[in-house]
């Protein structure tokens, strides 16, 4: 016998009536194989899959799925698979990010529509995690999150290396002569050895982290290797407790509270999170009603030391992460030093975040730092404002040089990705370690999409004399397995209007990290009248389709790149008959 809900489930307005609808929606199902008594009241729980060949970071999500079906009908549930649009990064163009919207308008629409009662949200690669998140989000359903989780250490030459962050350190090596063709390509098949995302702390790893400091995955989720045989044991267990969830109506807006927010900004600063965190919890907090802002990741993320030595930061990479204790003991040396801002917030699971981890082992104090001998003593996001970025604009400290953070140097300007890549080979240019590299038109309208172009490389003749970091300015995102002194997501974008458009070679531009400052040194007419003089001749060039709705309707960075008529949550009320 199934047991009884505790609620009126979703999937009872399909299947219960005794009735022509009923029988409609029984009787094609059952073209599945489907016997008459699975019928019976049970919970359907959606399966939200953004398993894709294309996105290589989430390939094994078919025999992830399998491992939550089991979960599902050992609760007595019924399994019930979709895909999704899925958005890898690594292949498509112009960006991921372009289609983290559209991925989140797939998922809420599937939720929606169909006999859902719950969902096992299976998420990887970067933005799938917050495409999905956001979706379910805005219909507000119980919903549990299963990460694909990272791939084993990169292999080199006998030492380990970094997914993504391997590529910004050989590359850059190569082009200062330090390697030659054949020894950059030979690290090609050795730093993706095996399924699952991203091994070090880059986006992927990040948002896997803030699900879980969310309270929206079960302890542990973030950070078990994805081919490590204790991945399926969560999945099946996620599976399991979706179906509880399902029966308490434990849903999205009981554990995406502002509190749990805040407790998320401060993981990311304790982990050297990625800044792409920033805009995707913005986009988060707006679908189920919450109000973050820029100025929350100053009130709880700054003084927030690093402990996590991983890259692009640190050393070390996720597989020793999980093997060191993982994000439960990240979350308890906060907690045992007064630095969890909510240790009572509710989880998926139905505990508390503190009653989840208050007695996790941490086993390796190089990987997992003990607060007084932190990665980095302040690895808060460095929010700064100022007349170039009036709304705004990112850095992340931990991964940064320290002696670059307070800055004054002159701009050597690119108008675009194309004219960098052009302009930056150029034996005259005139730019040395102490320029300000300024990139222009990479934000949500001007490229579109926002893509992770930021982390400008360096010249090459700089990179022959032994330069390693450089300020560098622009309105486009960056990889999370990137770093250096980086200024991101200057809003508004060039594109937009944002003073950045207004930049020129030659200016004088000053950083002032602890200040909060971004400051280009003209006087208020000078920048008026350079604005003016260049009003709509950026602006952004795209055809139809998709890329026409991005651009007339994306946000900017500070809030989130949401789409405007996308913010709020609409819930799951059930919609009419369809027949």
């Amino acid at each position: 016998m199934p047991d009884t809900p505790t609620r009126k489930l979703r999937s009872a307005e399909w299947f219960g009536p005794a009735d022509k609808n009923g029988f409609m929606y029984r009787s094609w199902m059952k073209n599945q194989g489907i016997p008459d008594h699975e019928f019976d009241g049970r919970p359907i729980i959606g399966i939200c899959n953004t398993w894709s060949e294309l996105t290589p970071c989430n390939a094994h999500f078919r025999k992830i799925a399998e491992h939550v079906k089991r979960g599902i009908s050992e609760a007595n549930g019924f399994p019930v698979e979709f895909p999704v649009f899925s958005n890898g990064e690594s292949n498509l163009r112009p960006t991921a990010m372009l289609t983290r919207n559209l991925a989140s308008m797939d998922v809420e629409e599937a939720i929606r529509g169909n006999p859902i009662d719950a969902v096992v949200l299976l998420t990887g690669c970067d933005k799938t995690t917050p495409a999905l998140l956001m979706g379910a989000a805005s219909c507000d359903i119980p919903a549990i999150v299963v990460t694909g989780g990272p791939m084993l250490n990169g292999k080199l030459e006998g030492r380990d290396i970094g997914s993504g962050t391997a590529v910004w350190q050989l590359h850059e090596a190569m082009k200062a002569g330090e390697i030659d063709l054949h020894q950059f390509l030979s690290a090609e098949a050795g730093m993706s050895r095996s399924a699952g995302t991203c091994n070090t702390m880059g986006t992927a790893s990040t948002m896997a982290c803030m699900a879980e400091a969310l309270g929206a995955s079960l302890p542990h989720n973030a950070a078990i290797p994805a081919v490590d045989a204790r991945r399926y044991v969560l999945a099946q267990m996620s599976g399991m407790r979706a179906v509880e969830m399902a029966r308490e109506g434990l849903t999205l807006s009981k554990i995406l509270t502002r509190e749990a927010f805040e407790n998320a900004i401060r993981v990311n600063a304790a982990i050297g999170g990625s800044t792409n965190a920033v805009i995707h919890l913005k986009a988060i907090a707006g679908r189920i009603g919450v109000a973050i802002e820029l100025e929350d990741w100053t009130r709880f993320g700054r003084g927030t030391p690093t402990l996590v030595d991983l890259m692009p930061s640190g050393r070390f990479l996720m597989e020793e992460f999980y093997y060191a204790g993982g994000l439960p003991a990240v979350l308890r040396r906060l907690g045992e030093h007064g630095l969890l801002p909510h240790p009572g917030a509710l989880t998926v699971n139905g505990r508390s975040l503190w009653d989840n981890v208050r007695e996790a082992p941490s086993f390796n104090d190089e990987v997992i730092r003990p607060l007084d001998r932190p990665l980095v003593a302040d690895g808060g996001m460095c929010i700064l404002r100022g007349n170039l970025a009036p709304r705004g604009a990112v850095l992340k400290p931990s991964a940064a040089s320290p002696e670059l953070l307070r800055h004054r140097g002159r701009a050597v300007v690119f108008e675009n990705l194309e004219h960098y890549k052009a302009r930056i080979v150029d034996e005259s240019l005139e730019i040395d370690a102490s320029s300000v590299m300024v990139l222009k038109n990479c934000g949500p309208k001007g490229y579109p999409g926002m893509a992770e172009v930021g982390n400008m490389g360096l010249p090459p003749k700089l990179l022959r004399q032994g330069v390693k970091d450089m300020v560098r300015i622009s309105d486009a995102r960056m990889s999370g397995t990137a770093y250096g002194t980086v200024v991101l997501h200057v809003a508004p974008e060039a594109a937009d209007g944002g003073p950045l458009a207004a930049v020129q070679d030659g200016d004088w531009i000053e950083l002032d990290c602890e200040a909060g400052r971004l400051h280009l040194d003209i006087d208020d007419a000078e920048l008026a009248a350079r604005l003016q003089a260049i009003a709509g001749r950026a602006a952004p060039v795209t055809g139809g389709g998709y890329q026409r709705l991005y651009v007339d309707h994306v946000l900017q960075a500070d809030e989130g790149c949401d789409f405007d008529f996308l913010v709020g949550c609409r819930g799951a009320a059930v919609p009419r008959h369809s027949h």
